[in-house]
């Protein structure tokens, strides 16, 4: 444990003295975002808090990961990462200071998923059963886990939408993965989650209600890509037994760590898909802006599925027994149960008459 905290303390710092700079340079430079119909802020707030995130980071794996260690030789695959990073920082940045067209966006990310993918070897190699499909080819895995750093990158972008909200789930993924690493001996991989697992502490003491900062894309794409990393990473790692700390039915367990955020993209896209809508229309739809409209305040509303999410955690688990597809099934239906509450809560409220 003395291993990860100095990097999450390292980052933590860094982050923490580096955003007050951030606010004050983004107020000068009017890069704020504003209040409108769908944001859920009535004041300008400065929008670049992913580049203190980005910097305590960067700092804290370069600082404490031993890239030099011959007993892990492992780490090596880091300057890939790295890369990976930098090209998600510029593209976050980029559309943080000067808006960035979304066809642009989504290359800079499938560049920086390649190189995970083909440079790092970070990939997903089997199915684990589900659908009776173990292990895939190299030219089917590639694609899949690609595909699937899109989809997680993306996931974590689409709920940042309220106070607090990212930097919370983003910290308890960080820090669920990031202690099972260092019990299965990754201490690579455990400080890298507890890099971020700081950095967004940090951020989350200035993005609290009222916030005075927003993560942005900058910082959500950057935690989306430090996430899709841990979680195949994670699930890869299962593929042998491990005396202590092995997961059965780790690919239900993965998505029941990071449910939040996709099961809210995936319910998002099919409700816009059914109104014949485009999937990437931005809407009020998401499952924060349901808890606002239900009366919650940010912290409320972040506090409500952060609470939730440590729940289905807690399921997974518990119930890993069950198979993937099994548990799958059982926490798509309890996703899909909590959800159609909020919806019965919502038009409740519409109809109560005033």
């Amino acid at each position: 444990m003395f291993d990860l905290i100095p990097s999450f303390i390292t980052a933590f710092i860094i982050t923490f003295f580096a955003i007050p700079s951030i606010i004050k340079i983004a107020i000068e430079k009017n890069l704020c975002d504003e209040p409108g119909e769908r944001r859920s802020h009535s004041r300008s707030v400065p929008t670049l808090g992913g580049l203190g995130v980005f910097a305590g980071l960067i700092f804290s794996i370069t600082f404490w990961i031993p890239f030099d260690s011959a007993a892990y030789p492992a780490h090596r695959y880091v300057q890939y990462v790295l890369c990976a990073y930098i090209i998600i920082f510029l593209i976050g940045a980029k559309d943080d200071i000067i808006p960035l067209s979304p066809v642009k966006k989504f290359l800079g990310q499938i560049v920086a998923a390649c190189i995970l993918v083909f440079k790092a070897g970070i990939y997903l190699s089997s199915l684990y059963g589900i659908f009776g499909i173990n292990d895939i080819p190299y030219a089917l895995a590639a694609p899949l886990s690609v595909f699937s750093m899109l989809v997680i990158i993306n996931a974590l972008n689409l709920i940042d939408g309220i106070n607090g909200l990212a930097a919370t789930i983003g910290i308890i993924c960080c820090g669920v993965l990031g202690l099972w690493f260092y019990q299965f001996g990754r201490l690579d991989l455990a400080i890298l989650a507890f890099a971020m697992l700081g950095a967004l502490a940090a951020f989350l003491y200035y993005n609290a209600s009222p916030a005075k900062i927003f993560m942005g894309d900058t910082g959500s794409l950057l935690l989306g890509l430090t996430l899709s990393v841990l979680a195949i990473s994670f699930i890869e790692s299962n593929k042998v037994p491990h005396e202590h700390c092995y997961i059965e039915s780790v690919p239900a367990v993965a998505i029941a760590i990071l449910i939040i955020p996709l099961f809210d993209t995936l319910r998002v896209f099919s409700l816009r898909a059914m109104r014949g809508k485009s999937p990437f229309q931005p809407d009020r739809t998401h499952i924060h802006h349901i808890l606002i409209d239900l009366g919650c305040s940010h912290m409320q509303a972040t506090a409500i599925l952060a609470l939730i999410n440590l729940l289905f955690i807690g399921t997974a688990f518990q119930l890993q027994f069950l198979g993937s597809l099994e548990l799958l099934l059982v926490l798509l239906f309890i996703a899909v149960l909590l959800t159609s509450f909020s919806f019965y809560l919502i038009n409740r409220k519409q109809r109560k008459p005033l």
